[in-house]
């Protein structure tokens, strides 16, 4: 049955009306937008308890605590007023006339756009609620990068995406995928990325932060998803600032582990390269789930279910892992230049390269794509560290040194080579060298 979508007026009137739902909302940066929509629906009465914008930061440390990074749009930030914000409801509204009321906390801490626009507008949004009176707590929170080219429509799309969390917590917590989906009603695509997002609390009980995370991708809210070695969403920047990055790239489907010998060596040699200092290395696995977005619109829950075991088959390795939909090298490296990293080393086969050098692999404009794969890539203080493989074939072991490329593209790959941005991974055994 498909989903009724309704406008932001409706969800928060219809909130407004329900008897049963009662709440706070505390807001940091961009405006009181959230609790705006609440009020101009009408019979606001009904379900505000308490507004507040605590923007001086002596106040906000007064109400909330310091925060000893500094940063106040951070999650840390946002738990704190939810944790204060829902606490001071259940210990100052009880009796009778709350008995039958379900409480919530609402809070958000963001930046929108500066004046001289040279900022990145992102924001980190929450709701702690009751699913039914005197209950034990649920909690939402995610993050957002605000993607309008102006403060005011940015606004505009917190008071939405505000009203669209709260009436997902209480309408659709049954339905974790029309809980995500309907995050984004009544948005201008392109309006906002979403890319993290965590539930828990008894109403969520059984809910898979990993798959949900996921299906942030599927629904195009964000481009991936990164877990630590725990299996918990994280921040790409709040893991990945200044760091010197490796990655292992890997398909969700591959039968076996992930050649580690291979990485060990790819690592061992980024460090040298790059000078990099051990307590900066930050070693990734990526889990391409391309294949999953190939096969169309329709997403069967087996695969996306099997891109998140092959996730959290990898986080238990020890490893931080990333999810994507990156089909190019390129594509991964602009994300994580968004991380203003300090260097970047990839780890992959090299038959993905010979894909890339062959012209015969793509359309007339050829030429244009290859620069545009080698700008995108190479300007980000990017290194490719290929594994080789044994072409069965020809039984012959395929180096960059020995690696077929079309003549179109030789000047450009034998330029790469010759200035050490694609390297082949040394010292390797014959028990690495893996068959195609």
């Amino acid at each position: 049955m498909e989903r009724e979508i309704l406008d932001t007026k409706r969800k928060a009137l219809k909130i407004n009306l329900n008897p049963r739902i009662y709440g706070t909302f505390a807001e940091i940066g961009a405006g009181q937008e959230v609790a705006r929509n609440f009020f101009t629906a009408g019979a606001a009465s009904g379900t505000v308890a308490k507004t507040m914008s605590a923007y001086d930061m002596t106040f906000s440390d007064a109400i909330y605590g310091v925060e000893e990074s500094g940063r106040y749009v951070s999650k840390s930030r946002l738990l704190k007023m939810l944790n204060h914000e829902f606490d001071l409801l259940t210990e100052r509204l009880s009796g009778e006339k709350y008995d039958d009321r379900t409480f919530f906390a609402f809070a958000d801490t963001v930046t929108t756009l500066n004046y001289n626009k040279s900022n990145d507008p992102h924001g980190w949004i929450g709701l702690r609620f009751q699913s039914e009176p005197d209950g034990e707590p649920n909690e939402i929170f995610f993050h957002v990068r605000l993607l309008d080219t102006d403060a005011a429509l940015q606004q505009n799309v917190l008071g939405i995406i505000g009203v669209n969390l709260v009436y997902a917590a209480f309408y659709y917590n049954q339905d974790r995928k029309a809980m995500i989906e309907s995050l984004a009603d009544n948005l201008t695509v392109g309006s906002v990325e979403i890319d993290l997002i965590s539930v828990n609390g008894p109403v969520f009980k059984g809910a898979d932060n990993i798959l949900l995370n996921l299906y942030l991708i599927v629904k195009e809210f964000s481009d991936a998803a990164i877990f630590d070695s725990q299996g918990q969403p994280c921040l790409p920047k709040d893991l990945l600032y200044k760091k010197d990055i490796m990655i292992l790239r890997t398909k969700y489907e591959q039968k076996s582990h992930p050649n580690f010998s291979m990485l060990n060596k790819a690592v061992d040699q980024f460090v040298k390269t790059e000078n990099v200092q051990e307590d900066n290395l930050s070693v990734l696995i990526e889990v391409l789930m391309t294949n999953v977005l190939s096969t169309g619109d329709e997403l069967h829950e087996l695969d996306l279910n099997s891109v998140a075991k092959r996730a959290k088959e990898m986080c238990k390795t020890g490893n931080k892992v990333i999810v994507s939909n990156f089909t190019r090298h390129n594509k991964l490296a602009k994300y994580l230049d968004r991380c203003r990293p300090k260097s970047v080393g990839i780890s992959t086969n090299i038959n993905n390269l010979k894909f890339v050098f062959n012209s015969t692999n793509f359309g007339e404009n050829y030429s244009s794509q290859l620069l545009s794969y080698v700008s995108d890539m190479f300007s980000k203080n990017v290194k490719l560290f290929a594994y080789p493989f044994l072409d069965k074939k020809t039984n012959e072991v395929v180096t960059s040194a020995n690696m077929p490329v079309t003549p179109d593209a030789k000047p450009l790959f034998d330029f790469l080579i010759l200035n050490g941005y694609i390297e082949d991974i040394q010292d390797y055994s014959d028990d690495d060298v893996k068959t195609v």
